[in-house]
């Protein structure tokens, strides 16, 4: 099909749930995607931090087909060692006791969220059940990771959401105001993608971790977007000093299936019992399989030190260029200021440069897979200075 075909047929088949931009996706290698008609482009999304590994991976490819061919789904009602191999991965990578496998970040966080209401209920009554989260925040689409979420904008159209959330600005004296003895956890993202590619101050993080263990409030960092080597570390955290009580993960984990992980400190571990919580499709192990290759290769000191290496060549050359006003963010995971114009009118013209951008709010956002090189990026680069000039 050609691209008019392919928008004719979207049009008249979904739900009109996205702004897509002009241009449809056929294939791709590394960071080079290719469309319908045979244009490629530098990808500087990864699917929206998904595609880790890029596209295409032979490596995550043969893992995935392998499994597909041998079983491709069995019920959790029965042992899984393409899956048990995976969470016993994940939780000695991350340095957390247990895990919980479901499909996406915002089921993860919902796993997240009962797991601190359960703790709560059972250690200080059914009353502690309040979550205070960040203004900035993005937690999910589901109705309870809406509530969550620290954006108003988001909330429109779909009250009244799940009670029991309040939202504090990222300093200790807006979270002290907010908690009380009804707060069982405070819930953060290290960095604030949707927000704007915000990171956090450490100084605040730092003080937040001493408050939340002072008055026995669970931490939960959402590392959704952070997460598996996304920011130069396995996950963020490890970078501020501040483990979490609950983390949550998804996006690269599985390189580009449907992936959601809830892990937990050993204090949690009992917490969910049988029929407390599950999910369908959680643990799948053609998707299981993939994130294991993801992690046996994101997970190496030599990688990890390339994401921050490559991160860092990245900034400089965005620094570079005259209509960037500043950089932010951790790693690979960057965000653009402009001088001039909109994040949207300059994400949209990069596409027809042959550049694939995301924007945040106000700033363009930039999530390359975490295998781009350094050639792949110099041209990346070249794309946006000269689509920038042209606005």
């Amino acid at each position: 099909m050609n691209f008019e075909e392919v928008r004719k047929i979207d049009e008249e088949s979904f739900m009109p749930t996205y702004g897509r931009f002009p241009v449809a996706l056929c294939s791709g290698h590394g960071a080079v995607a290719v469309d319908t008609e045979g244009r490629d482009y530098i990808d500087f999304t990864s699917g929206i931090g998904v595609n880790s590994l890029g596209y295409s991976d032979p490596k995550w490819a043969q893992a995935v087909a392998k499994q597909a061919a041998s079983l491709q789904h069995v019920s959790n009602l029965y042992y899984n060692p393409t899956a048990v191999k995976l969470a016993k991965t994940l939780c000695e990578a991350s340095g957390f006791s247990r895990v919980f496998l479901g499909n996406s970040g915002a089921e993860a966080n919902e796993c997240a969220i009962k797991l601190a209401r359960k703790y709560a209920a059972e250690t200080k009554g059914a009353t502690c059940d309040k979550i205070v989260t960040l203004v900035n925040s993005f937690h999910g689409r589901t109705v309870t990771t809406l509530a969550a979420t620290g954006q108003e904008v988001f909330h429109q159209y779909f009250l009244p959401l799940t009670e029991g959330f309040a939202y504090a600005e990222p300093t200790m004296e807006s979270v002290t105001a907010k908690t009380d003895e009804h707060t069982c956890a405070v819930m953060i993202e290290y960095v604030q993608g949707e927000g704007g590619v915000l990171p956090l101050d450490p100084a605040f993080v730092k003080a937040l971790g001493e408050y939340c263990r002072e008055k026995d409030i669970l931490l939960i960092a959402d590392e959704v977007q952070t997460g598996v080597g996304r920011t130069g570390s396995l996950y963020c955290w490890e970078q501020y000093g501040v483990k979490p009580d609950i983390l949550t993960s998804a996006k690269g984990l599985g390189g580009g299936l449907p992936i959601g992980a809830c892990l937990c400190t050993e204090r949690l571990s009992q917490v969910m019992g049988k029929s407390m919580h599950g999910s369908t499709f959680g643990a799948n192990p053609v998707v299981c399989a993939g994130a294991q290759e993801v992690l046996d290769r994101v997970n190496t000191p030599a990688f990890l030190e390339t994401v921050r290496e490559k991160g860092a060549y990245l900034r400089a050359k965005l620094e570079a260029i005259p209509q960037i006003e500043e950089v932010r963010g951790m790693g690979m995971m960057l965000g653009a200021v402009l001088q001039k114009g909109t994040a949207a009118e300059a994400a949209s013209a990069c596409v027809k440069n042959g550049l694939l951008v995301l924007t945040a709010k106000t700033v363009l956002r930039f999530l390359p897979p975490l295998t781009i090189t350094q050639e792949e990026i110099d041209k990346g680069v070249e794309r946006l200075e000269k689509t920038l000039a042209e606005l």
